[in-house]
């Protein structure tokens, strides 16, 4: 049986932005994220990402420069063993009006037609209340790293029964055990 684990990018893979990542060269791991999905995908696991990347949307990176920095991400992530099976991004603006957006559930549904999963159950890790809620109506399991916008929605998120970690090196800990 596959396991399937779905991560937001920014602020649980890598540093976050108010300004976005918009080059490879402002992309910059999380310590510890690298490794511990190189540690998922040793036990087994399918590891996706669902990413809102609204600067392109907003005209402030371009396809090419996404590209670039997930050819980086892949890169750096190979070097330490793993790797990620697919990338799904929402490139709209938020004003679009568009279903992949989080917290809209598209992105997470369009990843269990292409992986022909039932996502319930399935850890949908993420830093912010837009991801959980995203996670939850497609029926997976949202969990809520601090790294990140996390801080910001922890108490939401403890409050909403949503499993809060460290950040996602804590999750492989408690998901695969030390």
């Amino acid at each position: 049986m596959t396991h399937l684990l779905i991560l937001d990018r920014d602020g649980v893979i890598n540093e976050d932005s108010d300004a976005y990542i918009k080059s490879a060269a402002e992309w910059r791991p999380i310590p510890g994220s690298l490794e511990a999905i190189a540690r998922f995908n040793r036990a087994g696991y399918t590891v996706v990402v669902a990413s809102n990347q609204s600067g392109i949307g907003r005209r402030l990176f371009s396809l090419r420069a996404l590209g670039s920095i997930h050819a980086r991400m892949r890169r750096e992530l190979a070097e330490t063993g793993g790797r990620i099976d697919a990338i799904f991004f929402c490139p709209h603006h938020p004003e679009a009006g568009c279903t992949c957006r989080k917290p809209q559930a598209g992105m997470f549904r369009e990843i269990g037609e292409r992986f022909q999963v039932d996502l319930q159950g399935v850890p949908a890790v993420g830093d912010s209340h837009r991801d959980l809620l995203a996670a939850r109506s497609a029926g997976a399991s949202p969990i809520l790293v601090l790294t990140g916008k996390g801080k910001k929605a922890a108490d939401t998120a403890r409050a909403e029964g949503v499993p809060v970690f460290a950040n996602l090196a804590a999750v492989a800990d408690a998901l695969l055990g030390h």
